[in-house]
């Protein structure tokens, strides 16, 4: 198998920026990634004298457009005008990029060293025990963000694990959910404070109650605590399970909707983007479409929540999708494109 770019990959270009890769599917010579980390002399993250700080503040539309400005403005070569996707996004051209970092390689290197800080070691332990509950091999596994890049710091950086393939996806969620039963257990989700100090974060940044956000935080299984430090897990498919290639589908935006709908299909819910299959769909404000066949999401806190048959309330921007693969024309909804401003949701009802 060739081994593309994959979600949350991440990228290091000339200037020494920290680039993370979103999803799979990318054009010809680019890579589709937001700007996360730069070099600055007292940033919180790094190693000896290469400090970095954090330039994307949290994972929303305004911090994203907030770096969008910055390197339109200062780095325009990371910029790229997408006619199929119909918006600009940041991407680097191949010949940009200093340094691919990739997730298996790295966990593969720390399972090889001798000297590990205690923030490794974590993360080598969860390994193991997700490998032997869950059955998916260790090599199957990866890790991103700031232990990825060599950068992160023991006293507050999280654990970010990433699990490869469908199949491993489903028997490691399967697996952690059976974990967080077990009595007594290092492993578990958020309670008391640090489920509160989450909540009240999340209604900062997005457009939730904290009832609504604690609602979908007992939906998730892929954030808890290991030793009083946070973890979080995210599923990648690898590139024999990508359902399309760039440019198969153009999106034509059509304006900002709300819309109920029931859930048919969550096959591809736990991954970035996170999509939903809906029907009986009910327009409650905007255009009125009658042929809104999914509902998708480039936020994670909106992965994963529904099982089939569930009902959702969603706004979003509407999408008009034409699929030049075989010349069906279809409507989507949205969450997490510009025109929202970070108002867009998607939530459960009842």
């Amino acid at each position: 198998m060739v081994r593309g770019f994959r979600d949350r990959d991440f990228i290091e270009t000339p200037e020494g920026f920290f680039f993370c890769i979103v999803d799979g599917i990318h054009p010809n010579n680019r890579a589709i990634a937001y700007l996360k980390y730069v070099p600055d002399k007292t940033g919180k993250w790094g190693r000896d004298k290469r400090r970095f700080k954090r330039v994307l503040k949290n994972y929303t539309i305004p911090a994203l457009s907030e770096t969008l400005a910055y390197l339109r403005k200062e780095h325009p070569e990371y910029l790229l005008r997408s006619r199929p996707f119909g918006v600009q996004i940041s991407s680097i051209p191949s010949h940009r990029i200093q340094r691919h970092f990739l997730p298996e390689v790295k966990l593969q290197s720390l399972f090889k060293e001798d000297e590990l800080d205690c923030l490794q070691e974590k993360l080598l332990i969860l390994i193991e025990l997700f490998s032997q509950r869950s059955g998916v091999k260790k090599r199957e596994f990866g890790v991103t963000g700031s232990i990825l890049l060599d950068i992160h710091q023991t006293q507050f950086s999280d654990i970010d694990i990433l699990v490869y393939g469908r199949q491993g996806s489903l028997q490691l969620k399967n697996a952690l959910l059976s974990i967080y039963d077990d009595i007594p257990s290092e492993v578990s989700k958020l309670s008391d404070q640090h489920l509160e100090e989450w909540c009240r974060s999340k209604v900062g940044l997005y457009p939730l109650s904290f009832e609504e956000a604690a609602r979908l935080y007992r939906r998730r299984w892929n954030r808890g605590l290991f030793q009083s430090t946070l973890f979080s897990v995210h599923p990648v498919l690898v590139e024999s399970e990508l359902p399309e290639s760039y440019g198969d589908r153009w999106f034509k935006p059509q304006g900002l909707v709300i819309i109920e709908g029931r859930v048919t299909s969550n096959r591809d819910a736990m991954f970035l983007p996170c999509t939903y299959a809906v029907d009986e769909v009910q327009v409650l404000e905007g255009i009125k479409v009658d042929d809104l066949q999914e509902v998708c999401s480039y936020q994670g806190i909106y992965s994963d929540l529904f099982d089939v048959g569930e009902r959702m309330l969603a706004k979003g921007k509407l999408e008009h999708v034409k699929d030049r693969r075989d010349g069906q024309e279809y409507h989507r909804l949205l969450v997490g494109g510009p025109e929202a401003g970070g108002k867009d949701y998607i939530k459960p009802l009842g």
